[in-house]
């Protein structure tokens, strides 16, 4: 194998890579970077087994080939050459790399042990905008459950139909919701996605408006976009119903102005932290809610003014909760609805024409 190519394309394609590859594996391979030379392009392939991503570069290829590279040192090596133009030529696993009038050399693995990518040839596809896609993503991957003995909860149900997608996350304490327009699609069908390799599409994906077709066969999931090529296991079994979850029926509504509650938490749960419970509790009553948090050092009251329809209520929750889906809301005003003060309150945007929900459970005050 011998080939030129420019090393920003090279530094740029090995970053995207990377994050396939597998770390502390007892299988080496995994931990590479294939590379295969051929017409003109350089194809880099990376994959731990569940995510595996390609990435095909312009190249001058003098002599066609593969060959898998050690993936974390190789990655670190060509981000210090993005100004150059590289040659790389491989033989007896050694892959020479030049640049100006310096070089190095990499020993190799056999590019025949590296396991090949899934390919989805008879599979479902719907279509949907990059921006929206991205957005669902990250409005409701960060509410997936880190819990290994939950392993279903560590993914993302999407549900397609056939005008909308949903996506779905929860964690046994809190759960995300949002819906997002589809250009077309050729079946409703769902699929659990790993929140991680969801991560990885939306750091990929821009912000445009040009659409992004998303295919899923049996248990793979993949997402071509333009040179680039994202495939994913999806999770396997049952996903919670979480339709019987999400209450319709409330006692209370209270609408927040966002920035200041926000600004209210941020400052109440420095105090909870300290406990490490992040316990807020919320006294909403006279159009004020009240946040106040209470540890060794001292406590916190903070006083903001709030719109109340129905009654009066004290809650108590982790605020964590709270500020972490503050991140994903930008309108003025946010409205939470409560049953009572055990049970599961809802947020969501004011105006009701937003695309997305939350659910979180309180915590029992003593």
């Amino acid at each position: 194998m011998k080939l030129v190519c420019n090393g920003n394309d090279l530094s740029a394609a090995v970053g995207q890579v990377i994050k396939a590859a597998a770390s502390k594996t007892t299988n080496p391979i995994l931990e590479g970077i294939h590379l295969k030379a051929a017409a003109g392009t350089l194809t880099l392939t990376a994959t731990d087994l569940e995510l595996a991503i390609e990435k095909h570069i312009r190249a001058d290829v003098k002599i066609e080939g593969e060959t898998v590279v050690p993936g974390r040192f190789f990655a670190e090596f060509v981000k210090k050459l993005t100004q150059e133009q590289i040659e790389l030529s491989c033989t007896d696993s050694r892959l020479k790399i030049r640049y100006t009038d310096s070089e190095g050399t990499l020993q190799c693995l056999p590019a025949a042990e590296f396991p090949p990518v899934k390919e989805l040839s008879d599979a479902q596809k719907f279509t949907i905008i990059r921006s929206e896609f991205k957005d669902l993503i990250h409005k409701i991957a960060f509410s997936v459950s880190l819990d290994d003995a939950r392993p279903m909860l560590k993914g993302v149900l999407l549900e397609v139909g056939d005008v909308s997608v949903t996506g779905v996350a929860l964690d046994g304490y809190r759960l995300a919701k949002c819906v997002k327009p589809i250009e077309k699609t050729t079946a409703m069908f769902s699929a659990v996605v790993p929140s991680r390799c969801l991560n990885e599409i939306a750091r990929i994906l821009d912000d445009s408006s040009d659409p992004v077709e998303i295919s899923i066969q049996k248990n793979y999931l993949m997402v071509n976009l333009d040179h680039t090529r994202i495939t994913t296991r999806l999770l396997d079994g049952d996903y919670i119903n979480y339709k019987q979850i999400i209450p319709t029926n409330f006692e209370s509504q209270v609408t927040v102005p966002r920035e200041a509650f926000e600004q209210g938490l941020e400052r109440a749960i420095l105090l909870a932290k300290a406990e490490r419970n992040n316990l807020v509790k919320f006294d909403i009553k006279d159009d004020v809610m009240r946040l106040e948090s209470n540890s060794e050092i001292g406590n916190i009251l903070e006083k903001i003014p709030v719109k109340i329809s129905g009654m009066d209520i004290t809650i108590a929750f982790n605020a964590r909760y709270f500020t972490e889906l503050l991140r994903y809301i930008t309108v003025d005003h946010i409205v939470i609805k409560f049953i009572n003060s055990v049970s599961p309150c809802i947020v969501a945007p004011s105006g009701g024409a937003e695309d997305f929900m939350y659910l979180i459970l309180p915590v029992r005050m003593i």
